[in-house]
């Protein structure tokens, strides 16, 4: 096996005890469904699931249907949603697996009727309604005739309706009036879908940042991607949760070499040397989906101190400035860590790049390989050593 350039590194046992402290938050009665769609958000669908659900994760949530096929797959017996599908799904695939489908309009619910005569048994499918993110779900306009259908198949017994749920357009920023407003209207749509005589399982309107900010917004169940993972939601208002990130990206300096005042770096020389000093190359680049706005703008972790990224972002590498200081090549280099031993986190990673924590995450990868370790005692250790309890 060629050696290890730069890898990803999870612990799945910050990612168990985070949910674990999400589900604590939020109380008894309150489902907890856990994100692992975009590959876990970059890490790794399969083992943050199975985490997940080792942590009691109720559900499972996923954008596409394939996603939620490989889950079945990987033998995850569990209840699972799916929300994002295209014209000319395979529908019946997911039903026959008793995946929950979600409907925004008539048609799509009758594509999935169809997919429920194929299949000889009955969709589980859950309604959503555009309560103000102007993306999926239907408008408040059609939600009536979507309602009326949902009814009707349901009493045909093509359908199981067993969800009614929305998403926050600003649940970042709590005193946002846009929350308030969303809410009502989400309680209005779920008002006029019970009238109709529809029951469902669960009603959902909370994301991560709603689930730890907004108490009124739990219902039956909370949908939490981003902070399971660690990644704060919110920047700088759920530090009282105790979420301990569990990705750190770290490689190897390739190249350790004196340059001297004058000298520029990487490409375009967006950065030049005003004194004799020392560089080293990290071997991933935006190849890996190291962001190219990091250049001249991050930071990452190398013998105990923070170095300054310098120059372009290179494809495969780029460049550090080490001060002068003469390190070996295979002096661990931290692109991002917990931020608990002083690393940059991914959230400084995102202010340097104009962007924020989601993408960081969720982008990095490429050739990066995933490497999955479980350090749950340690990270309740150094948790509590910070002065949070569960």
């Amino acid at each position: 096996m060629s050696p290890v350039r730069a890898e990803i590194v999870v612990d799945l046992g910050a990612l168990r005890a985070n949910v674990r402290r999400l589900s604590d938050l939020v109380g008894p009665g309150v489902q907890m469904m856990t994100v692992v769609k975009a590959d876990g958000y970059g890490h790794g669908m399969l083992p943050s699931a199975e985490a997940a659900r080792e942590a009691g994760a109720d559900w499972l949530g996923v954008a596409t249907l394939d996603e939620a096929l490989a889950l079945r797959e990987a033998g995850d017996t569990g209840r699972i949603l799916c929300w994002l599908a295209v014209p000319d799904e395979d529908y019946a695939a997911g039903i026959e697996q008793g995946i929950d489908l979600t409907a925004y309009t008539v048609a799509e619910l009758d594509e999935i009727v169809r997919g429920a005569r194929r299949a000889g048994r009955a969709a589980r499918v859950q309604l959503k309604v555009d309560t103000g993110l102007s993306r999926g779900g239907s408008t408040e306009e059609s939600w009536p005739a979507l309602v009326e259908a949902a009814r009707a198949a349901e009493l045909a017994g093509a359908v199981t309706v067993t969800g009614i749920w929305s998403h926050f357009a600003c649940s970042d920023e709590p005193d946002h009036p846009e929350n308030d407003r969303q809410e009502r209207a989400y309680l209005a749509a779920l008002a006029l879908a019970e009238s109709a005589g529809l029951r469902p399982e669960v009603r959902h309107l909370a994301n991560s940042a709603a689930a730890i900010l907004r108490p009124s917004s739990r219902l039956d169940l909370v949908r939490c991607g981003i902070a399971s993972y660690g990644v704060d939601p919110a920047p700088g208002l759920t530090d009282h949760v105790g979420l301990v990130p569990a990705m750190t990206v770290r490689a190897q300096l390739a190249v350790s070499k004196q340059i001297r005042a004058g000298a520029g770096v990487s490409y375009g020389h967006t950065w030049v040397a005003d004194h004799d000093t020392t560089v080293g190359v990290v071997p991933a680049g935006y190849g890996e989906g190291v962001p190219r706005h990091a250049g001249n703008t991050a930071e990452v972790w190398i013998a105990g101190r923070r170095r300054p990224v310098r120059g372009r972002i290179c494809m495969d590498q780029f460049v550090v400035d080490l001060d002068g200081e003469h390190l070996p090549t295979g002096t661990e280099v931290v692109l991002f860590g917990a931020g608990l031993d002083g690393e940059p986190t991914a959230q400084d990673w995102a202010e340097a790049c104009g962007t924020i924590n989601y993408e960081i995450v969720t982008r990095i990868g490429g050739r990066l390989r995933h490497r999955y370790v479980d350090r749950h005692l340690d990270a309740d250790a150094r948790t509590a050593a910070r002065g949070v309890t569960r």
